[in-house]
């Protein structure tokens, strides 16, 4: 049972850190580089090369059924889920069969909609205490679930 972190602008690392550590989880913090060691021994750091989505390859090839992973990337997640490991967002929200797929075409959307109109500016909501806490909750859940 392993924790794996998409970590380059994951806002939830030393939360994911502690939640792991009392549990007694391995987490592996995946990126192309420029993180700060944890002087953690469950933690573990892995720096892949700077080509596009070679972390979410590296962990997409790893985790399975007992693992958790915390990414916001939703191709990375619907593999994830599709290999059997339970998906956090940063916000706590949770990816599973259920909602993948509206997930998917949703950002498939988004993506034709930005297309068409470049101009368009969406930076989106920035990053609350309430979604940080949200997340503690919600790892917490999940790596209950996880143990089984």
């Amino acid at each position: 049972m392993t924790l794996y972190i998409d970590a380059d602008a994951c806002p939830v690392k030393d939360e994911a850190e502690r939640v792991a550590t009392r549990h007694g989880w391995t987490m592996v913090l995946v990126s192309n580089g420029g993180l700060r060691p944890s002087r953690n021994p469950l933690v573990q750091m892995v720096t892949v090369s700077a080509g596009p989505d070679e972390a979410d390859k590296w962990i997409a090839d790893r985790a399975g059924a007992g693992d958790v992973v915390v990414t916001n990337d939703i191709p990375l997640a619907a593999r994830c889920v599709e290999g059997g490991a339970r998906v956090l967002r940063p916000d706590g929200s949770r990816l599973d069969q259920g909602n993948i797929g509206a997930q998917l075409a949703m950002r498939d959307l988004m993506a034709d909609l930005r297309a068409a109109d470049p101009f368009r500016a969406g930076s989106g909501k920035g990053f609350t205490k309430a979604d940080r806490s949200r997340f503690l909750d919600a790892l917490e859940r999940e790596i209950r679930a996880a143990k089984g």
